[in-house]
């Protein structure tokens, strides 16, 4: 495996490269950004996957700082999957005057679900994924269900701005228990991780009562709320949405998602299940 750090040599040697699946990262890799990897494997002949702690995207008194840099562990493991090349960057290199002066601005939905609590966070999404497209200029990109707003979004922005790749989306990892892989489940106490999967069986029972037809949002949302508070979570949405636009759903509607986003501790988890009726 390659590692470049500086994107003149990364273009130097796009250049020369036949088709190219592109998995970006912040690192901190796990079983869940594996199976992107392998999943790009099967779209072109190079895999190139990107290491940056985007700064753009943490707010105030988010976890920038204390963000988990494992770059051994995780030359290790994308070694072992087969990839071509790791894209490393120093913040100098993605941001050399520091702040940007042109950001990519997403519409609305990125002040609505994670957005209405994390400001900012999808502009810096959707800025430094351009950036990253600009630069690895790849066939493919493969991003996984879990970040489900996060992938509308790219997806919007992929289509609006006419970018020449082709978005790949890949089905959630998760543990033998239900819990979504996550690089913030290192941050659970033991205690708190034998907690977590009541995320996911919430959002089962969602998904089985939409399955025979309970069009009830609202209730279905509160009870799985009720849920979650009473066992020590501090719930910011529990929402059931239209699958391909993140718009509010309405009775009826055959493709949704149900989405939620909880702190347990002081870790904040989000989760989804598609539901197609």
């Amino acid at each position: 495996m390659q590692v470049i750090r500086s994107i003149a040599e990364l273009r130097a040697w796009r250049k020369q490269a036949a088709s190219v699946a592109f998995v970006p990262t912040m690192g901190n890799l796990h079983a869940g950004h594996i199976a992107l990897v392998n999943e790009a494997h099967q779209h072109a002949a190079h895999v190139v996957v990107s290491i940056f702690v985007n700064r753009l995207q943490f707010g105030q008194g988010e976890d920038f700082d204390a963000y988990p840099r494992t770059f051994d562990d995780d030359c290790a493991k994308l070694e072992a999957a087969g990839v071509d090349v790791l894209f490393f960057p120093l913040e100098a290199e993605l941001y050399p005057h520091v702040r940007q002066s042109f950001n990519v601005e997403p519409p609305h939905l990125q002040d609505e679900l994670c957005g209405a609590f994390r400001p900012g966070h999808f502009r810096g999404v959707a800025t430094v994924v351009t950036k990253l497209f600009n630069i690895v200029e790849p066939d493919f990109a493969c991003f996984g269900k879990k970040d489900y707003q996060q992938l509308a979004i790219i997806r919007g922005m992929v289509e609006d701005l006419n970018s020449p790749v082709q978005l790949v989306p890949v089905d959630t990892g998760r543990a033998d228990d239900g819990l979504a892989l996550s690089s913030r489940n290192g941050y659970l106490t033991s205690e708190e991780r034998a907690e977590a999967p009541r995320l996911y069986r919430n959002l089962t029972l969602m998904r089985e009562a939409l399955l025979s037809g309970d069009s009830d949002y609202a209730a279905l949302e509160t009870r799985a709320r009720q849920d979650l508070e009473a066992h020590g979570w501090r719930v910011d949405y529990v929402e059931v949405r239209q699958a391909q636009t993140l718009e509010i759903a309405h009775a009826g509607e055959k493709n949704l998602v149900v989405l939620v986003a909880a702190r347990l501790g002081k870790t904040r988890l989000i989760d989804n299940v598609e539901v197609a009726r």
